[in-house]
């Protein structure tokens, strides 16, 4: 007989769990079945509910998405900003301590270079602070704060009570098949008096929690799509910003460079021709006009403006090109030798040098 009671405990779980599944298969929202609910108003929130708890899941990954990404950015912008900070250092350096003697167009380069890369990576450190505190920041504490948490245990409540409800539901639906089987024994009718009543007070509190869960669900849904667009929206604006600063800075520095590559080339206005040249020894030389020539020393220029002759004691300069200074007149002419000719030029069209590449003097000759 125990065995026989055993078996039979054993089957009536079986079709109590079967029952169940049949139960949920077929109920509303995925949930359970619609005898849970007091009304149809209950099952449309229920229904609501779950798809509150879906939406506000999404968001919040997508919060944690978002801080991940800008988080990431922040730790290899930071990084870059202090490479490109050195690198600004560095050429600034070289700037300002630099003594090549073949001209200074380097570092004019170079010190405009370091300020535009020093105001580039000040724009980007701005940046970087800008989201890390008005986008990393808020969304990590919409993530892990208390209006989500709060309303998600409150439909977690709303869930373990409707699963009570149901399981409740289960058990009133055994509690009327033992009344017909019994016909309608007292004792079972009582049995299935005090389980109808536990289940409605179960319906009842779940209608009321529910309420409370869609409610809160709402109100964390509505504030997670308001503030993630807002902080989206500062997200792009600040890098526009940014980008627009940044080209503002390079657009300058373009400027610069332009300058630089093509100094003004300074007015020459001098009515005094050059002085003529005298043939000595089939060899030509210079001479002094009315005294004004004066010998300095021979010494190396380098061209820094073109000149192109007018005559043919006068000498054709390129820039770059490096030539034999033997005098300078006070009219402005200078007397000097480059690539095997000789003649004048005006003497505000090249610079000094005290050193030059061994490579470059063999040029002047």
């Amino acid at each position: 007989m125990e065995a026989i009671r055993k078996q039979a405990t054993k089957f009536r779980e079986q079709v109590a769990k079967q029952q169940q599944a049949v139960l949920k298969q077929f109920g509303g929202g995925g949930y359970g079945s619609d005898n849970v609910f007091a009304d149809e108003a209950d099952l449309q929130q229920h229904q609501k509910l779950e798809k509150l708890y879906i939406s506000t899941r999404a968001a919040k990954h997508f919060q944690r998405d978002i801080v991940r990404g800008v988080e990431g950015y922040i730790v290899t912008g930071s990084k870059q900003v202090e490479i490109e900070t050195k690198l600004s250092e560095d050429s600034r350096k070289y700037g300002t301590e630099n003594t090549c003697t073949s001209g200074t167009t380097l570092s004019k380069a170079a010190l405009s270079f370091s300020r535009s890369r020093a105001q580039l990576e000040k724009e980007c450190g701005n940046l970087l602070k800008v989201l890390g505190t008005q986008v990393a920041e808020p969304l990590r504490a919409m993530v892990v704060g208390a209006p989500l948490e709060d309303a998600r245990h409150l439909a977690q409540r709303y869930d373990r009570m409707r699963q009570a409800a149901e399981a409740q539901a289960i058990e009133v639906s055994k509690r009327q098949v033992k009344v017909r089987e019994t016909s309608g024994h007292p004792d079972h009718i009582m049995r299935l008096e005090a389980a109808e009543a536990k289940l409605q007070d179960l319906k009842t509190n779940m209608s009321i929690l529910g309420k409370e869960a869609a409610t809160a669900m709402a109100a964390v849904e509505a504030q997670q799509q308001r503030l993630t667009l807002q902080h989206l929206i500062d997200m792009v604006e600040s890098e526009r910003a940014y980008h627009q600063r940044a080209l503002q800075i390079l657009e300058q520095l373009e400027g610069e460079r332009q300058r630089i590559e093509a100094a003004p080339v300074p007015s020459f206005e001098n009515n005094m021709p050059p002085p003529p040249y005298e043939e000595v020894n089939g060899v030509f030389a210079s001479q002094a006009q009315n005294g004004s020539t004066n010998s300095m020393g021979y010494f190396l220029g380098e061209v820094v403006y073109p000149y192109r002759a007018e005559s043919n004691v006068e000498l054709s300069l390129s820039v770059g090109d490096y030539i034999v200074v033997r005098k300078v007149s006070g009219s402005g002419w200078a007397e000097g030798e480059c690539k095997g000719k000789a003649g004048w030029f005006p003497y505000e069209y090249i610079e000094g040098r005290e050193r030059v590449l061994a490579s470059k003097v063999a040029e002047v000759f």
